[in-house]
């Protein structure tokens, strides 16, 4: 006897692949920054760690930007299931101008820290801002994943490939940008914590 797969079984299967592909990808960079968090408390020890080192003030601003992102994209996703376009598209695309803005901020920290006098390679460099760059620059590797994934949403939208019954692409990008606006905030505590 042949069984056959309805086009909603299909579709159900799929989600739930791409979803735990997703999923793996968001364990494996969690205990990457493990790894480098884990190697940022143990450097602490090191008599040449800035004591006094205070976070840009950039930070903080971007991190409400990434939280609105998070907000947007959630905003945009229940549009979507809706079948309200207009508003998935104004979601959309302030999910991308507030991404965008996150990573125009995040530079400006770094020329904030450099303002301040203190250097990420080089002989006047110190292991703290060292790695405060890897921390960050790994941290914005993964939003350029995002926001590249994001214009493919975009653009997948304007063709008319999402409606209340197919949502799985924005729902996967919703998830990866909660994980990232997640991982900001953990990176942001964890280095306001333990500079």
């Amino acid at each position: 006897m042949e069984v056959t797969m309805t086009t909603n079984e299909h579709r159900l299967r799929t989600a739930r692949s791409y979803k735990l592909i997703l999923l793996f990808a968001m364990v494996s960079m969690t205990m990457m920054f493990a790894g480098l968090t884990s190697a940022f408390v143990v450097s602490k020890s090191r008599v040449d760690w800035l004591k006094d080192f205070q976070l840009p003030t950039a930070f903080y601003y971007s991190t409400i930007v990434i939280i609105g992102c998070s907000v947007t994209f959630h905003l945009a996703k229940k549009a979507i299931q809706k079948d309200n376009k207009s508003a998935t598209t104004t979601f959309l695309l302030s999910t991308l101008a507030l991404g965008i803005l996150f990573v125009v901020l995040q530079f400006v920290g770094f020329g904030q820290i450099v303002e301040n006098g203190y250097y990420f390679t080089g002989s006047e460099s110190s292991i703290t801002t060292t790695f405060l760059y890897i921390v960050t620059v790994v941290h914005l590797i993964h939003l350029a994943g995002g926001l590249i994934s994001l214009l493919i949403i975009i653009y997948n939208h304007f063709k008319q490939k999402y409606n209340s019954t197919q949502t799985l692409g924005i729902e996967l990008g919703a998830m990866y940008w909660h994980f990232l606006d997640f991982l900001w905030l953990y990176l942001f505590v964890f280095l306001y914590f333990f500079k």
